[in-house]
């Protein structure tokens, strides 16, 4: 099952109390206050897994605690600091405040981490009080508590090319080609209920990643069919395919519905680079790319998944786009370091 959506409730570790302790021990007198200082709570940290797809798991626990501190000891002994806790998530995950819609953060890439709850402090004990003229404290300080919150965790799938269409536009059948993803297949409208995600393996140890989002019908940036809960899945996609079934009753009026779509939902996902993919293109028997009107687009092209026709051309154009992407980002930092 894909849970791209969660309610977790946190509670990060107690602070241990310090200690009021005065040494005791034979052949020394007026041994003075030693009590040790209370140990600090665990904090709740996030981090990504680039093993986990889905965040099912938290809809089976939703609510973690870190462990408290120890408290403090005689003879200045501190005590022990609570243990963190870990929750591993997908990359890709965000991370808001559910009572306040406050962004906590993100974890993008595998190992990242992110303390989304911090542990209390540890009390201290009556050693710290020492002075001069109070040489004898009986005073003590508790731990304080560790944050407690309630949190959202929303996924958003990290892919270089998002393939967006109306259903049995033959997005899942392509993905299932090209990569060694097994999407469920049907001749039959939304059969994709949920986002796939495929490595497409090319010579040289070359490789992309290429997201299946379920089809998207008119209306869909409101709210109709599957659309509105899974468009954010193309966000962090470097690149849009719209694939077009060369059997569409019309390839304009189906390219400028789902440009609507996609820009009805967000502007900045509009200004991704774009190519026009026409599928099916087995059910005509020959190579035939139709002209239609898509200003922007870095490419257009006919395939069939089914068929295995114009699958290498379309793959080299897709990679050759994602190679100019990555080094334009890169660009700012290369150019950072030139700088004295």
């Amino acid at each position: 099952m894909f849970v791209d959506r969660v309610l977790v409730k946190v509670e990060a570790g107690t602070g241990g109390s310090g200690q009021t302790s005065f040494r005791r021990e034979k052949y020394v007198a007026m041994g003075g206050p030693d009590g040790g200082d209370g140990g600090r709570g665990g904090d709740v940290i996030v981090q990504a897994d680039r093993n986990l797809t889905t965040l099912l798991d938290y809809t089976y626990r939703d609510a973690w605690k870190a462990e408290r501190g120890q408290h403090g000891e005689g003879s200045n002994r501190t005590g022990r600091s609570g243990e963190d806790i870990v929750m591993p998530v997908p990359p890709g995950t965000i991370i808001r405040d559910a009572d306040s819609g406050e962004l906590v953060g993100e974890v993008m890439e595998h190992g990242d981490l992110l303390t989304v709850a911090k542990g209390g402090r540890g009390g201290k004990g009556n050693a710290f009080f020492v002075t001069a003229t109070h040489q004898a404290p009986r005073e003590w300080q508790p731990g304080e508590d560790g944050q407690v919150r309630k949190l959202e965790f929303e996924l958003k799938l990290i892919a270089d090319v998002g393939l967006v269409g109306q259903p049995n536009a033959g997005k899942s059948t392509l993905l299932s080609v090209i990569s060694a993803a097994r999407p469920k297949i049907g001749d039959y409208p939304f059969t994709t209920l949920s986002p796939n995600l495929g490595v497409v393996p090319l010579s040289d140890h070359r490789s992309f990643v290429v997201a299946d989002i379920p089809g998207i019908i008119e209306g869909a940036h409101e709210g109709k069919g599957l659309g509105l809960q899974f468009l954010r899945h193309i966000e962090r996609t470097r690149l849009l395919a719209f694939l077009i079934p060369i059997d569409a009753l019309d390839w304009q009026a189906e390219f400028d519905q789902l440009r609507h779509e996609i820009a009805a939902y967000s502007d900045e996902l509009a200004k991704k680079p774009f190519c026009v993919v026409f599928s099916k293109l087995d059910l005509l028997g020959e190579h035939y790319i139709p002209e239609i009107d898509a200003k922007g687009a870095f490419a257009m092209y006919a395939i069939s998944g089914a068929g295995r026709m114009g699958l290498d051309t379309m793959l080299d154009g897709w990679w050759r786009q994602i190679l100019a992407m990555r080094a334009e980002a890169l660009k700012p930092e290369q150019d950072a370091q030139l700088l004295p």
